[in-house]
This record gives C-alpha cells, structure tokens and sequence, in this order.
C-alpha cells in the first residue's frame, strides 16, 4: 500500500467526511465535526493536522499540537487514528514519524501524547518509535 503523509491547512468537504468516518472509530462519544469545526482546528495556530492518503482515499489522521509553556516548547500527538480497514499498514507509524519531525524542526523538547492500555497495537507501535512511558498520573476535570 502506497501511503503519502500530508499536513492540511484548509478545511474541505473530503476532510470533513474523512472525520465523519473515522472519528467514531476513535471515540464512540465524539461529537460528529461541521464544516466549521474541522476548519477551526486545521487553522488553530497551535495545531498541525496531518492525514495519510492511500490511494488518495484518507485512511488516517493525527493532530499535534504545539505548546510554548516556560519550561520551553512542548508538542503532543492528539486523537491518531486509522481506519480499520488500513490498519497494520504502517499508517500510524508514518502519521507519528511525520509529526515527530515537525516537532523536532519547531524546537519542540518533548512530544507526549496519551493511549489507553486497551489499546495495544498502538501501545506496541508507541514504545518501538521510542515512546517511554512516564511515572504520571493524568487528571481530567470535565466541563460539561
């Protein structure tokens, strides 16, 4: 499978239907995303929204999202997914590859992300492109 990585700068109609249709293969509580959404978070400043094309079909995206705090750049890989149809195709590894580049060319001195123990192809892919999992304990207040 040929897979070619791009980042995307401008919303569109194929990429909103991409996330229609691979958001919920992430997420089951995922609110579907309109025109607007998509358009805000490929325009954010902090973010860079990568998608992997197969067959110029989307099979895959990733965000990260940089973040200048005091202690220095950091960056974070948010919300991968591949479609299940395209899994075990290399596509999450080329997604992460690219976004660690960038992060790396942008000054960044970590890149963190997060993956649920269930998951664990992700996890194994995590740990073989260097990922350390960190003594942490991750808190989230809901605001909703």
């Amino acid at each position: 499978m040929d897979i070619r990585v791009e980042i995307i700068r401008e919303a569109c109609q194929e990429l909103v239907d991409a996330f229609g249709r691979l958001l919920p293969q992430l997420s089951a509580t995922a609110e579907p995303l309109d025109y607007d959404a998509v358009d805000r978070m490929v325009t954010w400043d902090a973010n860079t929204v990568l998608v992997a094309r197969a067959s110029e079909v989307i099979v895959g995206t990733l965000t990260l999202v940089l973040l200048p705090v005091p202690s220095g750049l950091r960056a974070r890989v948010e919300d991968v997914v591949v479609d299940s149809a395209a899994r075990g195709q290399g596509v999450a590894a080329l997604l992460t590859q690219e976004a660690l580049r960038i992060a790396r060319e942008a000054g960044a001195r970590t890149v963190d992300l997060t993956s649920r123990p269930d998951r664990a192809a992700a996890n194994r892919l995590y740990e073989r492109l260097g990922f350390q999992a960190r003594e942490s304990t991750v808190y989230r207040f809901p605001l909703d």
